[in-house]
């Protein structure tokens, strides 16, 4: 369990170097980008359903909403991996610190 956590960078261990204010800002940031995920997600529920009742009260016919739902739908799940996938690990970072170095930038 505690090697899992050693492993992410939003998880800091006890005695980290890391000072209080930046470990608040970025508790802050990641609040902001769930609370701003979970207003997008109502947001796709709430119209997606009201035009689904405008399909539904028109007729029924050719179900139109599936391109509004599906192109919305692909937005959400790129927002969702963005706020809720684990950022780059400590490996992943040196890697990318090193091709840097091999390119002199």
């Amino acid at each position: 369990m505690a090697e899992d956590l050693q492993h992410r960078p939003d998880v800091v261990p006890s005695g980290s170097m890391r000072d209080e204010e930046e470990l608040r800002a970025l508790a802050q940031k990641r609040l902001k980008d769930k609370r701003d995920f979970v207003g997008h997600l109502i947001s796709y529920i709430t119209v997606n359903a009201l035009l689904i009742g405008i399909w539904w009260t028109t007729g029924a016919g050719f179900f139109w909403p599936v391109f509004i739902l599906l192109g919305w739908g692909i937005g959400i799940v790129f927002h969702a991996w963005d706020v809720l996938s684990p950022g780059p690990g400590p490996a992943q970072i040196e890697a990318e610190m090193e091709r840097l170095r091999r390119r002199g930038i």
